[in-house]
């Protein structure tokens, strides 16, 4: 294990690349993947309802200053 240490230590001293590239490209690759991801039919019911709700709370705030 510590011969395969050294040698992954090698190659990536080789690539300019730190202990961390790795980690970074796994973490930007997981980030596109949920990028691309859609929005859930559910989700978005969810907020015309409460987008839907908050219209109709600001109608009813409007229509009582005006009485």
């Amino acid at each position: 294990m510590t011969q395969q240490r050294v040698r992954m230590q090698a190659e990536r001293a080789e690539d300019g690349l730190g202990p961390t590239s790795d980690i970074g490209s796994r973490l930007r690759a997981l980030y596109g993947a949920v990028q691309d991801e859609g929005v859930p039919d559910q989700l978005l019911d969810l907020l015309e309802k409460l987008d839907s709700a908050e219209q109709a709370q600001s109608d009813k705030s409007s229509n009582r200053g005006g009485e």
